[in-house]
């Protein structure tokens, strides 16, 4: 097994999510040491156990609870944030608190934990990788999800400014895209719709980890479209 991230500390905010513990499996059979984030316990049902996976209930909307979260990971290298929200409404049964959920929970989350990523990353001196998830309605806007569309946005055009800013410090920011991803959520949610044509969460998870890895050398601000056949 490849140990390109052994002994490398990785936070996975949302990590005990779908996407997120996929995140964290592959992290760890790389020889992470992950630190990852949880709001409602029955999320802990599908956290892998493993002696170098260490979880914390975080509110990821709050900015204190992240500040003191980061404070004390250790020395990170890597910040992968998979905490978001999803809703539809068309625009008139749109509220203005339904904005600001949406907002709160995929974008003022995100923005938080780069904050305080960047900033640890700083500190040490030596780079690091970051990876948001946005969406594919974000760059090709659905009708109906104007609250989530405004949010997920919001997450690239941060991925891309803080990108730039963080280009000298060798740290380097992306964001993936999922379009629907098959998730057991998903699939109740949808049930006539064709799984096979999802991404699978571990193939999402797979693009994540390489844009973490010290392996991704280059790439720095792209808005990575994850789709499959979606």
């Amino acid at each position: 097994m490849d140990q390109e991230f052994a002994g490398r500390v990785v936070v996975v905010t949302g990590g005990v999510g779908a996407l997120g513990s996929a995140v964290v499996r592959m992290l760890l059979d790389q020889g992470a040491v992950c630190h990852a984030t949880w709001r409602s316990a029955h999320e802990l049902d599908q956290a892998p156990k493993h002696d170098r996976l260490h979880l914390h209930q975080v509110d990821c909307t709050d900015e204190r609870a992240v500040v003191e979260f980061y404070a004390h990971v250790g020395p990170l290298w890597g910040s992968i944030h998979t905490v978001g929200g999803f809703s539809a409404s068309p625009i008139e049964q749109t509220s203005a608190d339904d904005l600001r959920r949406m907002f709160n929970l995929n974008a003022l989350s995100c923005f938080l934990c780069c904050r305080e990523a960047i900033g640890a990353m700083r500190k040490i001196g030596q780079g690091g990788r970051i990876v948001n998830v946005a969406a594919r309605a974000a760059i090709t806007p659905t009708a109906n999800l104007i609250a989530y569309v405004t949010a997920k946005s919001a997450v690239t055009a941060m991925t891309q400014s803080m990108a730039l800013e963080t280009r000298v410090d060798r740290i380097w920011i992306n964001a993936v895209l999922p379009s629907i991803m098959d998730t057991p959520a998903n699939r109740k949610s949808m049930p006539e719709a064709d799984f096979s044509r999802w991404p699978k969460v571990q193939q999402v998870a797979k693009t994540i980890c390489f844009l973490a890895s010290p392996a991704n050398a280059l790439t720095s601000g792209a808005l990575l479209p994850v789709y499959g056949q979606a």
